[in-house]
This record gives structure tokens, sequence and C-alpha cells, in this order.
């Protein structure tokens, strides 16, 4: 049996302001190569056979096409959230995906996901049919807010996890589920939730913890303490 060909959509269309940086989070320095270049090696580095639909800003002056290590890529128009971008790649698709293909959707701002578990995620995909994500369980004691921004109660953990990326379903079954969840005007934040709406249970897949998203300045430099600790790592391979 043939395997399904692997599709890449990593958003990158986003401003980043929380940064209060000078450009896009996605175009800060880090290591001595932007974080968009580090991602994409990250991903090409496990999945050198898959076809990438980058989502940039129609106006986006940063972009330099050299960071891109694929043979196999797009530029896809970016949206105003996340879910825009994604449904504008999924679009730019019909015709060339098949329902059976693999969606692997990738936040641009995730540099230091392990090759390990993009590895591990693609070999569960394989043979998953509503689809994964990688994820790790809550560790910290987790709190409740009232609208003064005091404790209003303590939350137990157990069976919660935080999401990350990447998250990979059966292109036509995201097509599905996006197109679902926008007639229902429901709000998505991830793929793994507008699959969920169809009343269906992605898979979670047990990820390492340092598989930071860059959201605030500090998250920088604790990205450069993550790359600069997992090249060490004896068993470390980033390209096949």
């Amino acid at each position: 049996m043939s395997l399904p060909r692997l599709w890449l959509v990593v958003p990158a269309a986003g401003q980043g302001r929380r940064m209060g940086a000078d450009r896009p989070k996605q175009y800060l320095d880090l290591n001595g190569q932007p974080v968009l270049a580090h991602t994409l090696a990250r991903l090409h580095g496990a999945y050198p056979q898959a076809s990438l639909c980058l989502c940039l800003d129609e106006e986006d002056a940063w972009f330099d096409p050299a960071w891109v290590p694929f043979a196999d890529w797009r530029r896809v128009a970016g949206g105003d959230e996340r879910v825009d971008s994604v449904t504008r790649a999924l679009d730019d698709l019909a015709g060339l995906a098949a329902a059976e293909d693999l969606v692997l959707v990738h936040d641009v701002a995730r540099p230091c996901v392990h090759p390990m578990d993009l590895r591990r995620l693609l070999d569960i995909l394989l043979d998953e049919r509503v689809g994964a994500l990688l994820a790790a369980p809550v560790a910290d004691t987790m709190k409740r807010a009232d609208d003064a921004g005091r404790v209003a109660s303590t939350e137990s953990r157990a069976g919660l996890w935080h999401a990350l990326t990447p998250q990979g379903f059966r292109y036509g079954m995201l097509c599905e589920a996006l197109a679902a969840a926008r007639r229902a005007g429901i709000a998505v934040t991830d793929e793994a939730s507008a699959i969920e709406a169809l009343g269906l249970a992605p898979r979670l897949v047990a990820a390492r913890r340092d598989n930071l998203k860059i959201t605030h300045p500090e998250d920088l430099q604790l990205a450069a303490v993550i790359l600069d600790a997992q090249a060490q790592e004896r068993d470390f391979v980033i390209e096949d």
C-alpha cells in the first residue's frame, strides 16, 4: 500500500506585537538565524519528502526564500487569524491534495520541536484515522481567576494537556471540520478543536516540554538555550 502524501502548513502571517520588536517575531534573530529559518529546517530534517505551504502576509517585507529548504513549496497569502491562514492553505491545495493525504500544521514560532517527536507523530498518523497532535500533560497547579484577577478556584489538572504542534489530520477531514466550524460560528484556536466539534477525538501524542512557542521577549532567550542544549544531545539528529 502506498503511503499518503504529506503536506506541511506553516502559518507565518502574524505580527507578533507582544514581542514589542521592530519586526514580526518569526524574523527575530535566534542563534544567528531568523526563527522562521530554524522552524523550517527542523521540519525539513524530519520530513524532507513533504510539500510545504508557507502562509505569509501579502505585504511581508522580511521574508527571504533562501530560508526555505524544501524542494516543493508554495507561498500562500495568510489571513487575519491562524485559522484563516490554514483555511487559505487548504483551499490552495484543492485539486492537488487527495482526501486521504496527511496535513500537518505547525506554528512558525515553535523552532525547538524535537526531531524524534516529529517522526513519532508521523508514524502514529499513518494508522490514526482521526488525527493526532503533539501535547504535554499539565504539570502545574491550575488556578481559575475571577474578574478581579483573584483566584476563584483551583482546578484539577487530572487529564489536562497542553496542546502543541504539529497537529496532523487527513486533508478531507480537516477541510470538512474547518468548514463546519465556520458555518456554526465556532471559534477555532487550533485544528484539533475543529475536529472535536465534529464529535471526534484526536489522539494526544506525548511530546517533550521543550517544544516552546515564542510569544514573549523572554521566550527568545529561552529558545536559544533550548537549541544549544538539544545540539549537545548524543542522539540528536536534524538531517536524515
